[in-house]
């Protein structure tokens, strides 16, 4: 399973991959078979060899996952591991945050592989030549297109607080600033999208994308989803017996 050949695939076949895969891997209950996994999920990135961005998204999610070594071992009950001061850790909570860890570190590399590097645009496109509604596709696409421009509009927003001399604090003055802040970006953001829809209006929109014609499968795009789906059916095996 190389990540980098099935990158360049038929999209359609490899949003259908990533979906059953991780359906796969949510499905695990033993965590050998999860680490297993992850360790071979992470050998076919490495392989194609994504930019250093895409592996900064994992090392957000990893700090999230911080957070169940740090509670799930301590409210599990079972057998116990190590204490601190009242607080008992438990074998079972942390085979558990593990097995968790590694399910959800193996999820989002498979969205980094197959789909990491795929504009909104052209996921949309392949979410259309799978039927899925118009509206859940139009919805996505605009949210994921201008999310980052809203981000970039509270960034300059925050940047002109700093330069007239605003410095954050657990205070009053603070907090009614950030609310200042909250709603001047939602009058932007609300200015931005009235003029997104007119440009749309005037070249010619009416409710609905047009729906592009996409090439049919090849051989290898079909090799390609097969053996993503090979190897999910595998974990499901591996992790029954």
């Amino acid at each position: 399973m190389k990540m980098d050949a099935a990158a360049t695939g038929d999209l359609r076949l490899r949003l259908v991959a990533a979906f059953v895969l991780i359906a796969c891997l949510s499905q695990l209950h033993r965590l050998p078979v999860a680490v297993a996994a992850l360790a071979v999920v992470v050998l076919a990135v490495a392989w194609s060899r994504p930019p250093a961005k895409l592996w900064r998204r994992l090392l957000h999610v990893e700090g999230f996952l911080l957070l169940l070594f740090a509670t799930l071992p301590f409210t599990l009950p079972g057998h116990p591991l190590f204490s601190l001061g009242p607080l008992t850790a438990s074998v079972e909570g942390v085979a558990r945050a593990a097995l968790i860890a590694a399910k959800v570190s193996a999820s989002v590399l498979v969205l980094v592989g197959l789909l990491g590097a795929v504009e909104p645009a052209g996921l949309g496109g392949a979410l259309r030549g799978l039927y899925v509604p118009e509206t859940l596709v139009r919805l996505f696409v605009l949210t994921a297109r201008y999310l980052g421009l809203i981000s970039d509009e509270g960034r300059r927003l925050l940047e002109a607080m700093r330069v007239r001399g605003f410095r954050p604090g657990s205070n009053r003055h603070s907090w009614r600033s950030y609310g200042h802040l909250v709603g001047m970006l939602l009058v932007r953001a609300l200015a931005r999208a009235q003029r997104v829809e007119e440009a749309m209006l005037c070249r010619g929109y009416e409710g609905r994308f047009p729906r592009l014609a996409l090439p049919p499968p090849t051989r290898r795009d079909w090799a390609g989803v097969t053996a993503v789906l090979a190897f999910g059916l595998a974990l499901t095996l591996a992790d029954r017996l």
